[in-house]
């Protein structure tokens, strides 16, 4: 056996199949999680920051509140009420209204003024403004038909000499008493009046989240960033949920809009939204970090699935290149066995049944040594035989002619039937005759027993084919008739009866030859109907000494050599009967 190194295709198309299948089935994972982790973080961040905006928002309720709390108590103040009389408050009293607004409670109010009904403007005593600056201003505008309404908005100071924009309070004042034209407070707030509750939000998120306070006409009083421009979807986005709220709350819950995620919270009264836009970094930064953990993690795993895959791969694969490198060695010569596989797979199997496969072919090979040794014989003992046959003809017609002329009767049928039973064996060589020769051939046989054992027995011929237009294999009768006379009728003198019969059935001819006498025995009858389909080697086997079945080993061998599986050849018997039946197939002559 010759061996030689063979690369493990089987092992490189494993590993190249496991690649791929653990790249997709990782890359689809990946996707996966990154997707559920997207977002999950992303609600996970909505709702934070939905939280921290109804906090938020709840100081601005509490804040609304507190302002609308301290207009109603300034409106029913004693001496703010008079000053609403027709007739003019005294010094005091005016001093008074003047101081009473510095004491307020509430917290970051920047400046203030209230306006009676007849013009008269109460302020800090350094402040100067005029019912001329009140009447010209958006704050009256502002307030509409409100009537006991404290009203928040953002205006440009033109009242208390500021130059940007800032947080309004108003209300009118109503007299408690009559009807008549109302006054006007006006809170001027400080930045910190609501910055403070940015500040503290800011606090405990993101640098990147921007949180805010709008008007509903999309002016923005408080940013947690200052010069940073929102952008126009998100204004946009945020007036329109405002003017469709109906109610305190929140209003938008991670609404999506460019470049991120909006949430607001709505205070009715004051018109005002708390907001908090995320933009898309601040998840994606989260999911960037999360999908990094998970490359390497991924990288780990397809690494070690190499490494475990190469390793019980070998474990594999090195049967199979055994395998392979003996099965490309066998060089048809040597029949050494592959060793003994042991990986408790199906690969010992394929070993196992290697070795069974050598040692078929091994034992095929013997087989057709010795067939083709055993042909070298025949065809050896067929030259001999046929050495000058016309000597013996000759002869024969000679002893023939000097019967004759002793009118020795039964000397020349003795002597014609011998010449024709020797002209159809000898044949000219040839293995295939005509059915009507072959039945010549056993008649002759017959007529010279018939002669040696006078009625011993007689023969009946019956063929029901076209017996000069098939062929079969020669002398295959004969040594059946031989048997029947030779064991059929052993222990009788007279009576027997043989009888031959050739049909045909579908493209197969059937003959029989069946004889009286003593049966052949059971066993015998067993062990030859289980020779049919046997392999030659084996045929032999079951007639070791060739004294007993000689005949019927002939027969079957050389139906096999010439017909190979197709044949069928069995007896049956009966108390007084033994019929064997041989079924060939049609056109023997074409049969190699």
């Amino acid at each position: 056996m010759k061996h030689k190194h063979l690369s493990s295709g089987i092992q490189k198309k494993y590993l190249k199949s496991t690649f791929i299948l653990l790249f997709f089935a990782l890359l689809l994972s990946m996707i996966g999680v990154w997707s559920y982790m997207h977002h999950t973080l992303k609600n996970n961040i909505i709702e934070k920051y939905k939280f921290a905006d109804e906090k938020m928002g709840i100081l601005l309720d509490n804040l609304y509140t507190k302002s609308k709390e301290v207009t109603a108590e300034a409106i029913l103040n004693e001496t703010i009420q008079k000053s609403l009389n027709a007739e003019e408050l005294t010094d005091n009293e005016k001093n008074a209204v003047g101081k009473y607004f510095s004491y307020l409670d509430l917290d970051s109010i920047q400046d203030y003024c209230y306006m009676d009904n007849k013009g008269n403007v109460y302020t800090r005593s350094y402040s100067y403004v005029n019912a001329f600056d009140i009447k010209n201003t958006v704050f009256q505008k502002k307030l509409g038909t409100e009537y006991a309404k404290t009203v928040w908005f953002i205006a440009k100071d033109t009242v208390f000499n500021g130059k940007e924009n800032s947080l309004f309070i108003t209300r009118y004042v109503h007299s408690l008493d009559y009807p008549s034209e109302p006054g006007i407070i006006i809170l001027k707030m400080k930045p910190s009046f609501l910055n403070h509750i940015i500040t503290m939000a800011s606090e405990k998120t993101d640098s990147d989240i921007i949180t805010g306070i709008m008007d509903q006409n999309g002016n923005i009083y408080a940013l947690n960033q200052e010069n940073t421009a929102l952008p126009d979807n998100v204004t946009k986005t945020l007036i329109n949920a405002c003017k469709k709220s109906s109610d305190t709350g929140i209003i938008l819950n991670g609404e999506t809009v460019t470049g991120g995620y909006l949430s607001a919270y709505y205070q009715k009264d004051c018109s005002f939204s708390i907001f908090t836009y995320v933009p898309n970094n601040v998840v994606t930064s989260q999911t960037t970090q999360i999908l990094i953990v998970l490359v390497l993690i991924y990288l780990i795993i397809v690494v070690l699935a190499l490494l475990l895959s190469i390793l019980f791969s070998n474990r594999f694969t090195r049967p199979i290149q055994e395998i392979t490198t003996y099965m490309t060695g066998f060089d048809g010569g040597d029949y050494t066995h592959m060793p003994e596989l042991h990986t408790n797979t199906e690969l010992d199997q394929i070993g196992h049944s290697y070795n069974e496969m050598l040692g078929n072919i091994e034992q095929l090979v013997n087989e057709i040594k010795l067939q083709e040794k055993e042909l070298r014989t025949s065809e050896l003992n067929m030259l001999i035989s046929q050495i000058n046959p016309h000597f013996l003809y000759n002869t024969l017609d000679t002893i023939y002619m000097l019967a004759r002329m002793n009118k020795e009767e039964t000397t020349m049928r003795m002597i014609q039937a011998l010449s024709k039973y020797l002209r159809l064996c000898l044949s000219k060589g040839s293995e295939i005759v005509s059915v009507e020769d072959e039945l010549e051939n056993v008649k002759s046989y017959m007529e010279i027993q018939q002669i040696r054992n006078a009625d011993l027995f007689e023969y009946e011929i019956d063929c029901q084919v076209n017996a000069k237009g098939n062929k079969i294999l020669k002398l295959i009768l004969q040594p059946l008739v031989e048997n029947a006379v030779k064991y059929g009728f052993s222990e009788i003198y007279e009576g027997g009866y043989i009888r031959i019969r050739i049909t045909e059935e579908n493209d197969v001819l059937v003959l029989s030859v069946y004889n009286t006498g003593m049966p052949m025995n059971k066993d015998m009858v067993e062990k030859i109907n289980g020779l049919t389909h046997l392999p030659i080697s084996q045929i032999k086997k079951a007639f070791p000494d060739k004294k007993h079945g000689y005949g019927v080993f002939n027969i079957l061998t050389r139906l096999r050599l010439k017909y190979g599986d197709k044949i069928t050849y069995y007896y049956e018997t009966t108390d007084a009967s033994t019929t064997c039946t041989i079924k060939v197939p049609k056109g023997g002559e074409q049969e190699s």
